[in-house]
């Protein structure tokens, strides 16, 4: 019989338990709008979420076919919920603001995002324009429309950055703790989790179509490192943060100890009952445009809260400086002029991103 591959298997610890009753009292009868609702985030956003029996959800992504996939799911597994699928862009302020005057959600989750660090190395005025803009126009309109709560996904990728797509995440949680700080109404929030096993794009999937068609499955270095956590734990997460939520804080998972990606292919090349480097060869490449060797999840200079699941930390707000609307206003429009050069502004407003120059990508 054919071993059914299960991602729990790669954590090296038990999977994060949340509490499901939290979050159906959170979510139930309650509008709620998720953001690119047909990623691998957004959709088992969706999927959790339409078990908690919400008064309405919304569907918003740019890409129809993935909207349109988890769309159809939905209908078949909750033929009673009441579902909207709209097609648009985070970043188009007026199509937005269409969707929250005419469902005024209560609760907003926010995963609408470009997340491949080596793509974006090479196209970083794309990153400040989906990103950044994306985040800023859905937090004016969270608060222009006085939303209960607004929940950004983020990525340890964020912490002390090396990436452009690093860069842009942290621009957005800064941007989430100045609106909580300004607010009468909203309460913003961010989860920052690392690589989600399984999602589009990841390693695993590369891996084993590398190893079907015979190798070489290819590891950028053999001590490169990462915090991992499934699709199921990254969502139930984001929604048991929903809840926590005061206001201004980041969410992290306590996510066990870093994971060898040269592991990782080890096994997925055992488990087809194969030997590595006999007959799959592991190819080492060399680090991408943007990558580090490790990552980490919390920064020297945050300060941790404990909350009421001992596996969830909650990083306290902090005050972000007074001009920074003002200056990612500035960047944004830099990055409309699509020029070079917008890494250097992302390092003015954020002083701890260390540009890779070394493999610049472009």
């Amino acid at each position: 019989m054919k071993k059914v591959l299960s991602y729990e298997e790669f954590l090296n610890r038990e999977p994060i338990k949340v509490s499901m009753e939290e979050i159906s009292n959170n979510i139930k009868d309650k509008v709620i709008l998720v953001t690119g609702a047909g990623g691998s985030i957004g959709s088992e956003l969706c999927r959790q979420i339409a078990k908690s029996k919400p008064e309405k959800l919304i569907l918003f992504d740019i890409y129809e076919n993935n909207a349109y996939s988890i769309q159809q799911e939905l209908i078949r597994n909750h033929p009673d919920l009441d579902l909207y699928t709209v097609i648009g862009s985070v970043s188009e302020y007026d199509r937005l603001e269409k969707v929250f005057l005419k469902f005024m959600p209560h609760q907003v989750y926010h995963a609408a995002a470009y997340k491949h660090v080596p793509i974006m190395e090479a196209n970083p005025n794309e990153a400040v324009k989906n990103n950044v803009l994306g985040t800023l126009n859905t937090c004016k309109l969270a608060d222009k429309y006085k939303i209960e709560r607004f929940v950004l996904i983020s990525t340890d990728k964020a912490v002390n950055p090396a990436s452009v797509m690093g860069a842009s995440k942290k621009i957005c949680e800064m941007i989430v703790e100045k609106f909580n700080e300004n607010s009468k109404f909203t309460r913003y929030v961010a989860v920052r989790f690392g690589n989600v096993l399984g999602s589009n794009g990841s390693i695993i999937p590369l891996f084993l179509e590398q190893i079907e068609n015979g190798g070489p499955v290819t590891v950028t270095h053999k001590d490169v490192k990462r915090f991992f956590i499934t699709i199921p734990e990254a969502a139930s997460l984001v929604l048991q943060a929903g809840c926590y939520a005061k206001g201004g804080e980041i969410f992290v998972l306590d996510m066990g100890e870093q994971i060898k990606i040269y592991d990782i292919a080890c096994k997925l090349i055992k488990d087809k009952g194969l030997e590595p480097n006999k007959d799959i060869k592991i190819k080492i490449i060399g680090l991408r445009p943007g990558e580090k060797l490790d990552e980490e999840i919390i920064s020297k200079e945050e300060k941790v809260q404990y909350t009421p699941n001992k596996h969830i930390y909650a990083i306290e707000p902090v005050n972000v400086y007074k001009e920074f609307l003002e200056d990612i206003n500035t960047l944004i429009e830099e990055a409309y002029k699509n020029e070079d050069g917008i890494k250097e502004k992302i390092a003015k407003i954020v002083t701890n991103y260390k540009i890779d120059k070394e493999r610049i990508g472009q």
